[in-house]
């Protein structure tokens, strides 16, 4: 299995799923992953954990005009740093550098291309204990509708190397960090609803796709795609309940 105990700075290490009904989200969360809650004081907030280990968090909307999504955290050593960098790099620091009782500091961004960022600064929490097998994370990809605005802004806020590759006749750009991919970023394609804005997509990795997705759709998921195929395995894309968009995907390498 894939343990983690710490991230590097500049890698993705959570994952947190803000909602307009947590009751609702942690049910449907259980039935899809099996994922077992755990609430914090505030019965607002809480861990989503598997087997023992915390995979991802779970809240209520707190942006001010924000909507369900499934925000991506990137490990940072300074949240204060890294909101100056994104202040002098075209992006708005839309919540300041937070102390979350005594599990680290998070902080809110918006790249100049309208995606939403998050950075953690671990202290008692150090991210996700189980990444890349079934029902974790195991991917996340920036979708957007400005490639050179968001290649210049997460270069220079997060000391990432674009790695230009071509994927099924498209431009795909892998985000490295010291010579390992820690994440993807695409141009929105012309089939996504005008409105759609830029957005980070998480990945969750599972064991049988097709049960995954008939299930969340029993249980009042909208889904966007059945199957698709891609070179890491076959994925689909659904939006939960409450609205929140994710992918799941059936790695090659688990099958």
């Amino acid at each position: 299995m894939s343990q983690r105990s710490g991230y590097e700075p500049g890698v993705p290490c959570w994952v947190g799923l803000s909602s307009t009904d947590v009751e609702a989200s942690v049910r449907f969360y259980g039935e899809v992953f099996g994922w077992r809650a755990e609430m914090t004081d505030d019965p607002r907030y809480g861990r989503f954990a598997y087997r023992g280990r915390k995979v991802a968090g779970v809240g209520p909307v707190v942006v001010e005009g924000g909507t369900p999504a499934w925000d991506t955290y990137v490990a940072t050593e300074d949240a204060a740093a890294t909101a100056d960098r994104v202040k002098n790099s075209g992006g708005t620091v839309l919540m300041d550098p937070a102390r979350i009782s005594d599990a680290g500091s998070t902080a809110v961004f918006q790249g100049p291309d309208g995606a939403f960022v998050s950075v953690w600064q671990a202290d008692g929490h150090h991210g996700a204990e189980l990444v890349d097998e079934p029902v974790s994370f195991c991917w996340n990809q920036l979708v957007t509708r400005d490639v050179a605005a968001a290649e210049r802004f997460y270069r220079a806020v997060f000391d990432w190397t674009p790695q230009l590759q071509e994927l099924d006749g498209v431009d795909y750009v892998e985000w490295q960090v010291g010579g390992k991919g820690i994440a993807g970023m695409m141009e929105m394609a012309p089939g996504y609803p005008p409105e759609t804005p830029s957005h980070w997509m998480v990945y969750f990795a599972v064991a049988e796709l097709d049960t995954t997705v008939a299930t969340a759709r029993r249980l009042g998921a909208h889904v966007l795609i059945d199957s698709m195929d891609a070179p890491p395995g076959r994925f689909g894309v659904l939006v939960d309940p409450q609205g929140a968009a994710l992918s799941v995907i059936q790695l090659h390498e688990i099958e």
